[in-house]
């Protein structure tokens, strides 16, 4: 039905035109007649005119997802902030979005998809449109089966790899584009085995009714070995530096895996802003040895970066960093790192030699000047440590450590008027009378990591395992005598497209060494804040002092479970809960008394990292708690910062 709208005739407003169903599996006449019809009732539009897009909603689709769905689009609603990108209606562009429609969906396994009808309302003001477009799925053509052919030079372990692996699935829709990623698994999956002329084939054969299999059928070619390698755009870094860094060597079995390592590894050094490895095989010759093509191009050696930001805990904070990627060449690095924030502040100094025996060994020395303002005590360090790193590939590493620091702290006032810890605060060599003590920290540690997620800084997959060993004392020289132990575990699902399901388990542990040592205060454990118990502040869940003052304990446990979920465009939000507690006593943990806190946050995806805010509320009480030397008044706790809590 067609509606004059008042004094402006050039504006039409129409609801319910297309009432007539229109099958999108090649029905090209009724699609004729659609576009017509479009074109009649919207023909007094302007093709781009001033009416904004002020909605864009689709009704009936349930098997794609609609955030997909409306990124092919060209008819797309505009922000919802004042201050945001507007979109507008644009009568040519709503018709190509009509056939792509029909693309979409018959890409996805859906060749009887169809519109039903679409609602174009124009609101009062006649200056914006909403627009419900009707879709009717039908039924999905599904893979019955997927069968490999040609894939005997892979072993039955890498076959069976390449399987699970596939895109494309059993009991799922015919997705085009599925099928083509999974054609590139196979060809990938053979290429890294030795076979870079590999051909895949894909058919496909009806299995009756909506069903269909697919028939994945290689051609491996020649067994190939990588040939010369060839180095170019390198100026100040030398060619030997950048070959160093190859995971292959002429002769070895060809692998394209070799060749992507390789190319992260040239990155991963941050003295080239390119580089990209090539194989130069001839597919009609099919030689037996494949050259490759290194090409790098080289960045700013020297950066001088500056930042500032504020957060929860830290309040404002400023750094001041300094870099030399190439210092002395041969790749080394030295850097020089100031901050400034009411938790810490210092000046830090690193230099870092990246080849150090072997490739897969680099060495790193670290000098600091370096105090710590925490909720119950202060602490100021002086001196350093060396490092040798061993890290096979981007997943894993193991790195020993000989630590040398001299440390000063204090406990803070509330603790000093607090005479039940008196006798604590002797013990643990604190004078009773200033809560000073300082002493020399010499030790040795040990940390190994693998980590698999897909993003440092967001992940949605994969996951990491840490660990950490530390002895102090004992043959060593220095103050303290103690030994820890601490471990963690990290993993990450996307669930139903655009969940992340994320989960994390914190254990530690530690003791003194000898019967007349004690554990020094400063490494005590404290949890509570915004990366740990949310419904806490930082450092207020440990055992208690007699007058309520967190005092920290020897053994800890603590963990997360959070749901993430996008909203719109850069927002998403999120659901948590955190448990876990702190112990007085040594590889004992508190898990049959632990707290607990819960709440929602909000993340806004930032350059650096999602900026976020979470509420977070105690769902249990700890008893007797002081805050700032008084007793605890609310049940609750805000924190926002930049990064993920974990």
């Amino acid at each position: 039905m067609l509606h004059e709208l008042g004094p402006r005739p050039r504006v039409l407003l129409w609801h319910g035109v297309w009432t007539a169903p229109v099958a999108m599996a090649g029905a090209c006449t009724r699609l004729s007649l659609l576009l017509l019809v479009v074109a009649l009732f919207l023909g007094a539009c302007r093709e781009q005119g001033d009416i904004k897009i002020h909605s864009l909603d689709f009704q009936g689709v349930k098997q794609v997802d609609k955030k997909a769905l409306a990124a092919t689009l060209q008819t797309k609603r505009g922000s919802k902030l004042p201050w945001g990108h507007k979109t507008y209606f644009d009568r040519r562009a709503f018709e190509a979005d009509l056939e792509r429609l029909q693309a979409f969906y018959r890409d996805r396994g859906f060749p009887d998809a169809r519109v039903s009808s679409f609602d174009v309302k124009l609101n009062d003001k006649q200056d914006e449109v909403d627009v419900v477009v009707r879709i009717s799925e039908g039924q999905p053509t599904l893979v019955a089966g997927i069968d490999l052919t040609g894939f005997d030079v892979l072993s039955p372990g890498e076959l069976r790899s390449l399987r699970d692996s596939l895109p494309l699935q059993v009991k799922k829709p015919l997705d085009r584009q599925l099928a083509v990623a999974s054609r590139e698994r196979a060809l990938n999956a053979l290429s890294d085995q030795g076979y870079p002329y590999a051909e895949v084939d894909i058919s496909q054969q009806g299995a009756g009714g909506n069903q269909v299999r697919v028939a994945f059928a290689a051609t491996p070619g020649t067994l190939a070995h990588f040939g010369p390698i060839e180095i170019a755009g390198e100026k100040s870094v030398g060619e030997n530096i950048v070959r160093r860094q190859l995971t292959y060597n002429t002769g070895e079995v060809f692998s394209r895996r070799e060749m992507r390592e390789s190319q992260r590894k040239l990155y991963g050094m941050e003295l080239f802003q390119f580089a990209n490895i090539e194989s130069k095989e001839d597919k009609t010759q099919q030689l037996s040895e494949v050259p490759t093509l290194v090409t790098v191009a080289e960045g700013k050696h020297r950066r001088l970066t500056t930042g500032i930001g504020y957060g929860s805990e830290e309040k404002a904070r400023a750094t001041l960093r300094w870099d030399h990627l190439n210092f002395f060449g041969n790749a080394r690095h030295a850097g020089v790192e100031t901050k400034w924030s009411s938790l810490d502040r210092g000046v830090r100094l690193e230099y870092t030699e990246p080849y150090f025996l072997s490739s897969h060994f680099s060495m790193n020395l670290e000098g600091r000047a370096w105090q710590a303002v925490e909720p119950v005590y202060s602490l100021n360090s002086l001196g350093g440590r060396a490092t040798i790193r061993h890290q096979s590939n981007s997943q894993n590493y193991w790195a020993v450590s000989l630590i040398n620091e001299f440390q000063r702290s204090s406990i803070s006032n509330a603790g000093l008027e607090d005479f039940s810890i008196r006798n604590n605060l002797i013990a643990l060599g604190l004078d009773p009378r200033t809560g000073l003590t300082h002493g020399t920290t010499a030790a040795v540690a040990f940390d190994i990591n693998r980590n698999t997620t897909n993003n440092l800084l967001d992940a949605n997959r994969g996951y990491s395992l840490s660990g950490h060993l530390e002895q102090a004392g004992k043959w060593l020289w220095g103050t303290y005598n103690y030994w820890e132990v601490t471990a963690e575990a990290r993993q990450y699902t996307l669930v139903a497209r655009s969940f992340v399901w994320a989960n994390r388990l914190h254990l530690g542990t530690i003791d003194a060494l000898g019967d007349s040592s004690t554990v020094p205060f400063f490494k005590r454990y404290f949890l509570g804040g915004a990366t740990s118990i949310r419904g806490w502040g930082r450092f207020e869940v440990s055992p208690l002092s007699g007058f309520g003052l967190p005092i920290g304990g020897l053994s800890m446990f603590e963990g997360s479970t959070e749901i993430r979920k996008p909203l719109f465009g850069k927002l998403g939000a999120v659901g948590f809960f955190d448990f876990g507690n702190v112990s007085s006593e040594s590889l004992k943990f508190a898990t049959d008394s632990p707290v607990y806190a819960a709440g929602p946050g909000l993340r806004y995806l930032t350059p650096v990292g999602p900026a976020r805010i979470d509420f977070g509320y105690q769902l249990n009480r700890i008893p007797n708690l002081r805050v700032n030397g008084q007793p605890e008044a609310r049940h609750w706790r805000i924190h926002f910062s930049i990064g993920q809590a974990f």
